[in-house]
């Protein structure tokens, strides 16, 4: 009887980059999907919207507006 294993292998996990710079990266990235995220929920409105007259990303958040407390009449 044989106790050897094949194939196995063993990898090494890597570490998470923790400087200074990829903290601020990281959360400069965040910061501007969050507030991206806030701007398509809350303020997307027709009236100020990016997009001009089209309502597509006012209809298509609208019930998500209204569940957050968002304002849209």
């Amino acid at each position: 009887m044989s106790n050897s294993v094949t194939g196995s292998k063993t990898t090494a996990a890597r570490s998470v980059d923790l400087s200074a710079a990829g903290a601020a990266a990281w959360l400069a990235a965040t910061v501007f999907l969050a507030l991206l995220a806030v701007y398509f929920v809350g303020v997307d409105q027709g009236a100020v919207s990016l997009f001009g007259s089209d309502m597509h990303v006012h209809e298509f958040v609208h019930d998500a507006r209204h569940l957050l407390g968002f304002p849209c009449h």
